[in-house]
């Protein structure tokens, strides 16, 4: 049976654990004021794998939370993603300098495809490209551009050059406790041939079962943020039922 992972979410904003909702960056809630305390939390409840989001790095167009990051990646025993801001090599090859296990290229692998192609020729599986969709169309710039591409268009033409991962967020559902958009997940998953990491909207332990029943369709796991601070999922108890 394929695997299928829960990634904790950090997102990283002014050195600070935020949440925002749909990516709104006047839609903020800080809940804590030590991330890489977060981080460890997560890895004792059982974590496997750790998502972080430099969310000032999105919006500036390069990592900016370098250090906080090291630091988790350094700290904790298990692999880090990280995502936010990465458009250049030099982004990359730093981040993955900083023990960082996987890079994710979101608004880079519209915008400037022939970084995208080298990251993933000299990368591989330690590239994710972010796919972050409104209505069925790639947005960009942490969300605050959309562009006239089709997620499931960008999935194919990105796999045939060696993606091997996909996040896929639906932003209407982003931090709306509103539960994943699982068809569109699970068909974008169909038409890349590729795993697909669920982002937004998992709520419940329910919204990870119900994903996780699509692993050999290539779901390859969720991240989950909001539901994990506000206590609607229990992690230890998530990872112990999906296994």
């Amino acid at each position: 049976m394929s695997s299928f992972i829960i990634y904790p979410a950090i997102d990283i904003r002014g050195g600070k654990c935020v949440r925002l909702v749909q990516g709104d960056y006047n839609q903020e809630t800080v809940y804590n004021d030590n991330p890489l305390e977060v981080a460890k939390s997560w890895e004792s409840q059982g974590g496997s794998f750790i998502h972080l989001v430099d969310l000032d790095g999105a919006k500036a167009g390069h990592p900016v939370n370098d250090e906080i990051i090291g630091s988790i990646a350094s700290s904790v025993n298990v692999p880090v993603q990280v995502g936010g801001g990465l458009r250049t090599l030099a982004d990359v090859e730093r981040l993955l300098g900083l023990g960082v296990s996987r890079v994710i290229i979101g608004t880079a692998a519209i915008e400037d495809r022939a970084f995208t192609e080298e990251v993933l020729g000299r990368y591989g599986d330690k590239v994710a490209i972010g796919i972050d969709a409104r209505n069925g169309y790639v947005a960009t710039r942490g969300w605050l551009e959309t562009s006239e591409v089709q997620a499931e268009v960008l999935a194919k033409e990105l796999a045939a050059k060696g993606a091997e991962t996909f996040i896929f967020t639906d932003i209407s559902r982003d931090g709306m406790m509103q539960g994943p958009n699982v068809e569109a997940i699970v068909a974008l998953a169909k038409a890349s041939g590729r795993s697909v990491i669920a982002s937004g909207g998992v709520t419940r332990l329910e919204d990870l079962l119900a994903l996780s029943a699509h692993r050999e369709d290539g779901v390859g796991g969720a991240i989950v943020g909001k539901a994990l601070y506000t206590g609607h999922i229990d992690l230890a108890e998530a990872v112990q039922r999906i296994g």
